[in-house]
């Protein structure tokens, strides 16, 4: 990824986080649940921003030569192990990491009410975000 491209991920990252915010703040779970379209919202704004926080961790791992994962998870382990994040931040970037596997590969299983929950921890996304922009320069 090249610089330009880091920084317009971690703008990308930024804008669903506000978009997820007012989404969670329009939408109610009763709403999404009759819409398949506020559904289909829902489910591809946090794969994208679930995405955008993976490319970003995997790419300082690789340019900050901090190590060599094998998945998308250890990627957020390593920014842990090596301080651009602390452990709580990195359990929860984790689980979302999870998240991103189930809503690309079993996206038919997911409860909508778990999948509704989500939006009131973007806020993880957040700290992440303020967490990692000192690194990005």
């Amino acid at each position: 990824m090249e610089k330009e491209t880091l920084l317009e991920r971690f703008k990308r990252l930024e804008e669903n986080i506000k978009e997820l915010s007012s989404f969670r703040e329009k939408v109610s779970f009763e709403e999404i649940y009759a819409d398949k379209t506020l559904e289909w919202a829902l489910r591809y704004g946090l794969l994208e921003t679930i995405q955008s926080a993976i490319d970003l961790a995997c790419h300082l791992v690789s340019r900050d030569n901090l190590g060599n994962p094998s998945t998308y998870a250890e990627c957020i382990t390593i920014l842990e192990k090596n301080g651009y994040i602390d452990t709580i931040l990195a359990r929860r970037l984790t689980g979302m990491v999870g998240l991103r596997n189930l809503l690309i590969h079993e996206y038919a299983t997911i409860d909508l009410k778990e999948l509704y929950q989500c939006l009131f921890e973007i806020e993880d996304f957040t700290v992440f975000a303020q967490k990692i922009a000192p690194h990005l320069k």
